[in-house]
């Protein structure tokens, strides 16, 4: 198997399309707490300029929350940029792919140089381009003999990918 293509300058940058979506739901949320927040406070009379500053800052808070990192590819390299930080993996160094299950799955992703990324498997069921890089970089690195463990979890998502994408295509030829 040959090695995947260095990214270029003009290669383009590779999105999680449902980000900016998930953002504004974030915000709404976050905007309708304080607003309701507000409305309480000025109904029974107790509002202040404090108590607004209050409100606002755990509207904020929620904000922060709730905003789900922003998860992009370029070539070999996968980041996630949170709210505090960014990280990043190389894909086609890859040594570990796990998943972790519970109230917020999430696939963890680590490199030989020790990068590590956490991310919902959900951006990459609704994402095929972002799979495709990953898939990619993970095959990359099963190749190279760098993957020791992960095949499993790289296996499982795989197939879910493929069997949401059939269905959604017979959905959309009327074959259902």
């Amino acid at each position: 198997m040959t090695p995947p293509a260095r990214p270029t300058e003009h290669d383009p940058w590779t999105h999680d399309r449902a980000w900016a979506g998930d953002a504004r739901s974030a915000a709404a949320c976050a905007a309708l707490l304080f607003g309701l927040l507000l409305a309480l406070d000025g109904a029974t009379g107790r509002l202040t300029a404090w108590r607004a500053l209050l409100w606002l800052g755990l509207g904020v808070l929620l904000f922060a929350v709730l905003t789900p990192p922003r998860v992009a590819a370029h070539g070999t390299t996968l980041v996630s940029r949170g709210p505090l930080r960014a990280r990043s993996v190389r894909l086609d160094r890859l040594v570990a792919m796990r998943r972790r299950d519970g109230i917020s799955p999430r696939l963890i992703l680590r490199d030989a140089a020790g990068g590590e990324v956490a991310l919902d498997p959900e951006v990459l069921v609704v994402n095929p381009a972002l799979w495709h890089l990953v898939a990619e970089g993970a095959r990359a690195s099963v190749a190279d003999g760098s993957l020791l463990c992960g095949a499993t979890a790289l296996r499982r998502l795989s197939e879910r990918i493929d069997r949401e994408t059939t269905e959604g295509v017979f959905k959309a030829s009327g074959l259902e």
